[in-house]
Parts: structure tokens; sequence; C-alpha cells
């Protein structure tokens, strides 16, 4: 067996920077004489072990290899070529890593090796013992020489550090932002570009102390003015982002700040961030930890930033009155909202604890008053931001909204609820795919899920919220499902409308998971899955199988009312239709209903497998390239061997419970042994009530199908059993009270009004009857069996007295 610990997926990265798999293998580490060395060899797993090579690396002595995150080996093979090794487990990362420290005789411990090829171990002994490191004149002649010592000093950490050290004491920064003026001044291309080379050096020192002058007021305009003389651009213009900063970005302060300090922090920030952003070259592998300090620099700053607005209690208040008021203008509301949309991303910043305290902050400064009057604005700029922010307070904290949700609705009509507000806007998105309703979607799933919902000693939330939501907001949701699934097929058909069906759809089908009583008296009451099982009709192959998902999602629960729903409104005829107008292609919707059918055989849910069998197995027994079907009728058979018709309703929960906890090998080992009958089926009072009953299910199936429109008939061809069918018949013999059943269609001998068939006026031959029966009892049955039998004790029923719930 392949040892797991060496299996690698091999990464390379773009031109774009970003990581292209190359394949999964296992690697191993060697000596190739081609390469004269140690090298790293993977070879793919799916040519075994004489498999294509995927990668062959020689373990080069000066090149710097980094183990990051336990499970991953990052190296630079060359100028812009760098490589990753995946592992799927840390102990063959520990093992390799290992090999490659070996070779370089690095300690094992280390996280990256470094190169120090012009080196001697004397020098290196003497650039260690040594208090610091000396820098050239900071003069426009020195210039070269000082990009040089930046240069070879960042490799190593040691020689970092004492080049931070240095340009930190000598207050060298100053110094050379001067000499890029004067470089600029004279127009000094080689200086300028030496400058960059500097400048750049220092942000990869990582160093806070550095990054605090070099962003101070009166130097971060000249530090993003090195970077923009990038010698790689040629004879290019340079990018003008010192005038982008000046003369494009403007700074609005919607509400005013009183706090210089906190103006300060806001303007530093925007401008670190678009040097990390915009400025800085694409960092390569080794750079991107370098700039750790960087990044740590901007979330601090944000921290602060979110901090210091959160306890100036003038500046909220102005803030929500004016969202809120009337009065104010379009264009203000537009700049109020965006400002409090990145308030709530610079929050993302803080810690769990703090965030939560964030946002009830907010809550209780009236945030979610302002958020409903803001969606319910015209501006759909102004409401995509208003859905941003409401996107944070629902990840961070949910309760906290449904808390509000439920308080709103004991003042306020269902339609001005924000939850219906947030249901409307996402059934109203006017984006073409859907954007806007995709986010909304989730963000209702949140909402609704209860394994974020708490539960307290006085108080459960999920009982509490769901009843709500099924009360006031269910019916807002699935309005649009209603209104387009009124007739045999969808009313509107579009791709926009079928895209917003298979949302609520996809909802749907969560509630059907993790709700219980609630979905399931919605579905039975308002008869939605019949609704849902129109879409199966649409021309978007994807919205039919949602609404396949969702029934089968429904099978999955195993749960009787939900099976006898779907018996009683034949729920899988629109399934087995779809099934046979797919034809014979082998597609998603071919598998989809394929699979539904096969896991009601291997789950052996018996109510819906004598359903199938006996409304639909002539529409699908030419079905042979599969054995759902063949496989169906066998556990019919089963099923029909092993059923008894119970004499007293006393003894049904032993033997039902027995019935339906009964193998598949022991059903098919039990055989029944049934003498025949010498009596028709017939009440105990003589007369045919009892075989009327029977029948009775069985006939307004068939009368409801007669009405169905010609369509049907075209699409069932040969199974137009569908649109026309009687249920089959099952050969039964009669004596006492035990049955033997077999699905074999009657000989014509006993055909009704052939010779022999036991018609009216003729004794029955060797007591064989032919009669459609139901295969199913449930033990609530109980009443309606009294009253079917005319209130006769339940010691004189005869045998076959219940009514059958199946077709019913």
């Amino acid at each position: 067996m392949t040892d797991t610990r060496r299996r690698v997926k091999v990464y390379t990265l773009n031109e774009d920077r970003q990581w292209d798999d190359r394949g999964t293998g296992h690697v191993s580490s060697g000596y190739v004489e081609r390469l004269k060395g140690m090298s790293l060899l993977v070879r793919a797993e799916s040519d075994g072990e004489s498999g294509s090579l995927l990668l062959e690396s020689k373990i080069n002595p000066n090149t710097a290899y980094q183990k990051q995150q336990d499970t991953l080996i990052v190296w630079s093979e060359a100028e812009n070529y760098d490589l990753a090794l995946s592992f799927q487990e840390k102990a063959g990362c520990d093992e390799i890593w290992e090999k490659i420290c070996q070779v370089q005789g690095k300690d094992p411990s280390v996280d990256i090796t470094q190169e120090l090829v012009d080196e001697s171990e004397e020098e290196r002994f003497d650039d260690m013992s040594s208090p610091g490191l000396e820098l050239p004149p900071c003069e426009l002649g020195h210039l070269e020489e000082l990009a040089e010592l930046v240069a070879s000093s960042l490799p190593s950490p040691l020689r970092r550090e004492k080049l931070a050290l240095a340009v930190e004491n000598e207050g060298y920064i100053r110094k050379l932002l001067e000499l890029f003026r004067q470089c600029e001044d004279l127009e000094n291309a080689d200086g300028l570009h030496h400058l960059y080379e500097i400048v750049k050096g220092i942000f990869l020192l990582n160093r806070t102390a550095l990054f605090e002058v070099m962003f101070s007021e009166e130097c971060i305009m000249d530090v993003i003015g090195c970077l923009e003389h990038d010698p790689a651009l040629g004879g290019l213009p340079r990018r003008r982002h010192r005038d982008f900063l000046t003369k494009t970005a403007r700074f609005k302060e919607v509400i005013p700040i009183g706090d210089p300090e906190l103006r300060a922090k806001i303007h530093q920030t925007y401008r670190v961030q678009y040097i990390q952003d915009m400025v800085l070259p694409t960092p390569s592998v080794f750079e991107e930890n370098m700039l750790s300090t960087l990044h740590s620099f901007i979330f601090f700053n944000k921290v602060e930033i979110v901090g210091m607005l959160q306890d100036d209690e003038k500046f909220l208040t102005d803030l929500f009155a004016q969202l809120t008021d009337e009065a104010t203008d379009d264009d203000k509301r537009h700049e109020l909202v965006n400002f409090l949309k990145e308030f709530c991303a610079f929050s993302q910043t803080l810690q769990p604890q703090n965030r939560d305290t964030f946002f009830k902050t907010l809550s209780n400064m009236g945030i979610l008053p302002a958020l409903e009057v803001i969606l319910g604005m015209d501006d759909v700029q102004v409401r995509g931001a208003a859905t941003d922010i409401f996107s944070y307070l629902v990840e961070c904290n949910p309760s906290m909204v449904r808390e509000f949700i439920m308080q709103e609705s004991q003042q306020n009509d269902d339609d001005i609820l924000l939850i219906n507000l947030i249901i409307e806007h996402m059934i109203c998105d006017s984006d073409p795919e859907l954007g806007g309703a995709v986010q909304l979607m989730g963000l209702l799933r949140t909402l609704v899920d209860p394994e974020n919902m708490m539960a307290t000693a006085n108080k459960t939330e999920k009982t509490e919220f769901l009843s709500f939501f099924y009360k006031h907001c269910m019916h807002v949701l699935s309005a649009p499902l209603l209104a387009n699934t009124t007739d045999d097929k969808p009313s509107r058909d579009d791709f926009q409308t079928s895209q917003l069906l298979a949302l609520i759809l996809e909802l749907l089908t969560f509630c059907v998971e993790h709700h219980t009583y609630h979905i399931k008296n919605y579905i039975i009451n308002k008869d939605i899955l019949r609704r849902v099982l129109v879409l199966t009709a649409s021309q978007h192959a994807f919205l039919a199988l949602c609404a396949l998902r969702f029934m089968r999602r429904i099978i999955g629960l195993k749960d009787e009312f939900y099976n006898r729903y779907i018996m009683k409104n034949f729920l899988f005829e629109p399934v087995v239709k779809a099934f046979l107008s797919n034809g014979a292609r082998y597609n998603l919707m071919n598998s989809a209903i394929i699979e539904m059918f096969e896991y009601v055989r291997v789950e052996d849910v018996k109510s819906l497998t004598a359903h199938i069998v006996e409304n639909y197995w002539k529409a699908l027994e030419d079905v042979d390239y599969v054995q759902t079907f063949k496989g169906l009728k066998l556990r019919m058979r089963s099923i029909l061997r092993n059923h008894r018709f119970r004499r007293d309703a006393r003894t049904l929960d032993d033997d039902e419970e027995m019935w339906f906890n009964a193998d598949e090998e022991e059903l098919e080992d039990c055989e029944a042994v049934v003498p025949p009958s010498d009596n028709k089926i017939t009440k105990a009072s003589g007369g045919t009530a009892e075989n009327e009953d029977l029948m009775d299910p069985i006939s307004k199936f068939m009368e409801r199908k007669k009405l169905k429109d010609s369509d049907d008939k075209e699409v069932l061809g040969k199974s137009s059993s569908l649109s026309g069918r009687q249920s089959p018949s099952f050969k039964l013999s009669f004596s006492g009270s035990t049955t033997k059943t077999s699905l074999s269609s009657p000989p014509a001998s006993l055909r009704p009004g052939s010779p022999g068939s036991g018609a009216k006026g003729s004794p029955p031959t060797a007591a064989t009857v032919t009669t459609k029966v139901g295969l199913v009892d449930y033990p609530d049955d109980d009443e309606e069996d009294e009253e079917d039998v005319g209130g006769e004790s339940k010691e004189e029923t005869p045998p076959l007295s219940k009514k059958s719930k199946l077709s019913s």
C-alpha cells in the first residue's frame, strides 16, 4: 500500500501570482546522476511506481527553502519561478524537510534556510560578532553603493536586523527623502531608480519603528514618490500615485470628526492600505512573509479607529439621526451609508468578543431600525450598501437580529417587517445573475438555522423564532413558487425567474433538513411538494433538479406522514413523467431520478415501494439498464408474501413492527401456505360493499386521470397507464383469514365477464378470486375502519375489511 506520508501536490506560481496545481504524486529524495546531486523527485500517482515525473529538482545548497503551516515546503527554483510541495501528512513534510536541511547543513528546527554563499566561515563569524552595520554617507554619489548593501543584506536575518538598526538609529530615512527631492528636481533618473530599490528594501526589513517614520504625515507622500520610479518600467511613464491621492481621492467627513488624532489616523490608514495594494510590486513568496509587519500596522490602525469612533457617542447619534431623517438628500445619505459600511468592515479586525460588543453598541444606537428605513428606499446603491451592513450584523450576532425582528412583529404589519423586506428584495432583485438575491438567501438561511440558535431555561429561541417565521414570513418567501406553479407547467420559465425559484427551493430544502414539524405542517397543509414538482417540467435543467432534490430530501427523512402525503396525491407521477420525457439520455436528470428510486429500494421504504410498483410498474418495467425497478418489484413480492391482514386491531402494533423491521432475506424465506377460500370478498352481512370500498380509491384515481390532457399520453407512450392506468391485479386465494398473493396477471378464465370468472350468478371456481387490494395498513386507521364496516365490532370484521390508505 502506498505511503500516504509521501503523497503531495505540486504547485507552481504563475504570472498572475496565483498557484497552479501541477498534479498529485509521491515525493522521494535521492541522488540523481544527471543533476550531480541529491534531488527531490515527484512521480505522478496515477502512473504507479514507474509513473511520469512531475518534478525533478536538485536540492541546491544555496537555495532558500521555507516550511509553512506544517505541511508546505516552498522555494524559488529560478527568478520568477516559485515551487511548492503540499503534503497530505505533517510526518511526510517533516521527513523531506530533514533531507533538505541535511543537504544544506541546517538545523531542521528552522522554518527557512538562508543563502550565505558569498561568506566564508570566518566572515560569517565576524559578521555575527560585529557590533553593527556601517552605512555609507547619505549622498547622491553613494546611492548605488547603498542599494547594493540593502539587496545583499535582505537574505540574511542577522544582516537584515543590523541594517534596520542602522537605518533607524541614524535618522537615515529623512536624509534619503531629502535626496529624493533633489533627484526629482535634477531629473536624475539613475538616482531615482536606486532610491526605489532602497525604499522597497526598507519595507522588506519588516520593522515597525521604520514604518512609523515612513508613514508619518511629513514623510509618507515622499515615500510613495520614491516607489513611483520603478526601473522595471523602462521607458514607460511613471505611475502618478501622489496625484491620485492628493487630487482624485478626496476625504469626505460625512459627520464632522472633532478629534484631530482620529482624523489623522484615518488618513494614514487609507494611504498605507493604498501603498500595500497599489504601489508596492506584487511580493514573491518570501517577500510576502517579510511584509507581515506592514499587514499588522494596517490591522491595528483599523482596530484603533473602530475603538475611537465607538466611544464617540455624539458622532454615532448624529450618524443614525441623519440616516433616518427624511430631509437628508440622496447624495448625503449615500455617503452616510457607505461610511457605515466601511465602519462595519473595519470591525472585522476586532477579536470576536470585542466585535460582538461593537455590534451591540450599534444595535443600541438604532442600526436595525435605520437599516429598515434605508432598505425601503428606491436608490439601488444605498440598498446594496445597507444589505452589506445587514450581512455583517447577521454573521456576527444572528440572535440579536432575530430578537429585533420578533419584537418588531408585535407593533408592525407583516408587510413592513425587516425580514420580509429582505425577502422581497431577494424576490425583486433586478440583477440578471441575481447576485444580490444569492447574498440575501444566505442571510435568510443563517437566520433560520437552528444550529446558531440559543436555548436557555426560560426561553427557546428555536421554537419562538421558527413559529414566528412560518406564521409571518413563509408565505412571502413561497409566493413566487405558488404563483408560478398553478398549472402542469411553470407559468414563467425564463432564466431569471428559474434562478429565483431555484434559490427559494434551496432555502426550502434547507428547512426540510433542519426544521421539524414547522416545515412538515407547511408542506402538507399548503400542498407544497405537488407545486414544486410542477417545476420538473421546466426547460431549465437546474430548476428541475432543484425540485427533485427537494423531494429527495423529504423521502430521505423516511417519515410516514410525508410518505402518506406523497402516496395520497400520487406525487411520483410528475417524477416518472419527467423520467420518461428525458428518454434514453444519460444526464443528471436521469441519474437523480434513478437515485431517488434506488434509495427507496435500498432503504426498504415499504409503503413507497408498494405504491411505486402498484401504480407505476408498467411505465418503468422496460427500464433494464439499471436493476432499480426490478429490485423494487422484488421488494414488493417480499412485502406481499409476508403481509398479514389483521384480524384484531389489538394485535396491530406487534405485527406491524415485525413487518417493518423484517430483513429482506427473512422476507424472502418466509412463504405463506394458503388453502383456498370458498367465499368472495364480502362483508359479514353477505354484501359486496367491502370490495367496493377497496376499489373506490383506484376508481377515483382512474377518473381523475381520464381528465388529463393528451400531452401526457404522448409522453408516456407505451406506458400510457400513467394517464389511464389501473392498479395491477393480484391473484388471491382465500381460506379463513390467510392470503397468498402474487404479481402475475390473472388468467383469461378469471377476468370479469369471462366463463368461469366468478361473475354474478356463477359460483367461484377453485375459490380463486381476482381483485385489487391496498397493500399497507396504518395504525391510525382504526376509527375509519369501524365506520367502513357499519359499526361492527373488530372481532366480527373479516380479514380484508381494512380499507387501504395507499391510494386514498
